[in-house]
C-alpha cells in the first residue's frame, strides 16, 4: 500500500517534469502524446494489473532521465 502511494507521488512528479520538457523543447506531437498520455497510462495499467515490480523500475528510470537531462 505504501509502495503504491509512493509510486503515484513519483508518477505525478514525472508527468509534471515531462510536461515542462515537452513544451520547452517543442517536441513533435507524437512525442508529446507518448510521454504525457501513453507512458503514464501504461504505468498505471501495469500497477492495476499487478505488475508493480515492473512498473516501478520503469518509473524510476524515467525520473532519473528527467532529472539528469539539462533544460535549455
Amino acid at each position: 500500500m505504501l509502495l503504491t502511494f509512493i509510486f503515484f507521488i513519483c508518477l505525478l512528479g514525472m508527468v509534471g517534469k515531462l510536461i515542462g520538457f515537452a513544451f520547452k523543447f517543442s517536441w513533435s506531437i507524437i512525442k508529446i502524446a507518448f510521454y504525457i498520455v501513453f507512458l503514464p497510462f501504461i504505468l498505471i495499467a501495469m500497477v492495476v494489473g499487478g505488475l508493480l515490480y515492473l512498473a516501478f523500475p520503469i518509473l524510476i528510470i524515467a525520473m532519473i532521465i528527467g532529472f539528469v537531462a539539462k533544460e535549455a
